[in-house]
Formats: C-alpha cells, sequence, structure tokens
C-alpha cells in the first residue's frame, strides 16, 4: 500500500544549483548528438544542452541498486522499483551560450497514483528552469514509477512520417549520453542488469535523448529554426537492438509531428514542435 498523502508531502520542495555551459561540455554534447552548431566561448548553446546541467553530483555510497541516487532526497520516496522519464514539455526563452554561467532550479509540482496495465503508477511532476544572463529554459518533467518487470510492447506498427531517418542507438552512443548527463541509470549501459533485473530485451534508449534526436531533427526540417516549445511523451520503450527511427509529418496549424519508433515498432515516443 503506497501512502501518496505521506508522498504528497514533497509537493512545493525546491531545489536551486549552479554550472557552467564549458565549451568542453558543448563539443561533448554536440559530438554525442551528431550535431555541429557551437562556436566556441558566446555562441548559442545546442538547445536541450540544459538537461546536462546543474545535476546532483550523489557519492557512490548514496546510490540505490538501480544506479539511481537513493530514494527519499529531493525526489519524493516512492515506494515501487523501477523509474523512467515519462515525458515533458520544454519552452525557450532567447539564448543560452557558452561560457555562460547558468542557475537550475527545481519544484516539485505534483505527485498522483494512477492504475496501469501492469500495476501501480506514481507519477511525479517537476518543473525546473535554466536561466542564464541572455536566456532561459522552462521545463516541465513528467516521472513515473511503476511496480513489477518490463512489459512488452504494443503491437500497432507506427508507420513513418513525411520524412523519417535512422539514428544510431548502439551502446556506445546510451553510455556517452548517460556520462554528459551524469546518469548512474543501470539500464542505459548495464546490459546483465537491464535483461536479467528489469525484464528488458535489450539497454534502453534514454527518454531525453530521444527527445533531443526528435528537437533537432524538427530544426532541420525548418532549415535550422529552433523549436520555441517542445512537448513529448513516451508511449514504448526502445533498445540498443532496435533499428531506431526518427519521424516527422508537417500538421496544418504550423505545427509538426514527431516520433521514434523501431522498425515494424509501435510509436515509442511522440513529440509537438511549436515554432511562435
Amino acid at each position: 500500500m503506497i501512502a501518496i498523502d505521506e508522498l504528497r508531502r514533497w509537493i512545493g520542495r525546491e531545489e536551486s544549483c549552479g554550472d557552467v555551459i564549458t565549451t568542453a561540455l558543448a563539443e561533448r554534447f554536440e559530438a554525442t548528438l551528431g550535431l555541429d552548431s557551437a562556436q566556441g566561448a558566446g555562441a548559442p548553446a545546442p538547445r536541450l544542452i540544459h538537461l546536462c546541467l546543474g545535476l546532483p553530483a550523489v557519492p557512490a555510497e548514496a546510490l540505490g541498486p538501480d544506479g539511481h541516487p537513493a530514494r527519499g532526497g529531493f525526489l519524493p520516496p516512492v515506494p515501487l522499483p523501477n523509474r523512467m522519464w515519462a515525458g515533458g514539455r520544454f519552452e525557450f526563452e532567447g539564448a543560452l551560450r557558452v561560457g555562460d554561467t547558468v542557475t537550475r532550479t527545481s519544484r516539485i509540482d505534483e505527485v498522483s497514483l494512477k492504475q496501469g496495465r501492469s500495476g501501480t503508477l506514481c507519477f511525479v511532476t517537476v518543473t525546473h528552469r535554466v536561466a542564464g544572463p541572455a536566456g532561459a529554459v522552462s521545463e516541465r518533467q513528467d516521472i513515473v514509477y511503476r511496480d513489477g518487470t518490463a512489459t512488452a510492447r504494443p503491437a500497432e506498427p507506427a508507420g513513418a512520417g513525411q520524412w523519417s531517418r535512422t539514428v544510431d542507438a548502439s551502446p556506445v552512443t546510451l553510455f556517452r549520453y548517460s556520462a554528459i548527463t551524469f546518469n548512474g541509470h543501470r539500464i542505459h549501459y548495464d546490459q546483465p542488469y537491464a535483461t536479467g533485473v528489469e525484464g528488458y530485451p535489450g539497454l534502453v534508449v534514454h527518454g531525453p535523448l530521444q527527445a533531443t534526436w526528435l528537437y533537432h531533427f524538427a530544426a532541420e526540417l525548418r532549415d535550422g529554426a529552433a523549436p520555441d516549445i517542445f512537448e513529448f511523451r513516451s508511449r514504448a520503450p526502445l533498445f540498443d537492438v532496435d533499428t531506431v527511427t526518427l519521424n516527422a509529418a508537417r500538421r496544418d496549424d504550423g505545427t509538426m509531428a514527431l516520433w521514434t519508433a523501431a522498425a515494424d515498432g509501435p510509436v515509442a515516443m511522440e513529440a509537438t514542435a511549436q515554432w511562435i
């Protein structure tokens, strides 16, 4: 039995920290994502690099068995074994720049319980704001805690969009993304753990990595115009053993629908890009 009233006491909890967008971080981010935009100090930093900033440096002895920080710090101590990024929303103001000192402020906005096909789900909504001298990113992060082992993906194939591209979801890419985001979650780099403990068929492709691929795919399809608002939701997992594609289709209202999928698989992540 989950004591939801106790977990909801975390609503309103805040934390804040600082960081610097170094040239080295921008270069490693771009190398991992296959981008080519930043030109050194003072240049606009690549969008979604904020996911690499202001991260807690938790010592090894304070990590849980899954590689995440042990429960009960900033995030509520949800007593369910598996934690995933379920979705989120980004809004951009101005530009963060290489060399900027930024402040990341985070707040717990909601904690709720639902019943899913695989059992009990606990959703935690966190808002972040990463602000520098000339720009900021406001983010909503939806985290889901799940009971039990991995479940099978739905069978409905996603289909291709107006545009489609294959991306590299190899173990090396997943490890490098874990490294630049200081993400110790073992499902992304520890194959025996991912398959033997959590029951997945392979290493899990990060939700934020998929969102970053889709965001920059949308910008490329608009001749480099980066979306001002980007919203996404995870619907099914992707694995390093999959052939992963990015897909996009233009909507009549000027927005763009985007999604990731495995070959002949269902929609894994769906997203909407909007330009203002």
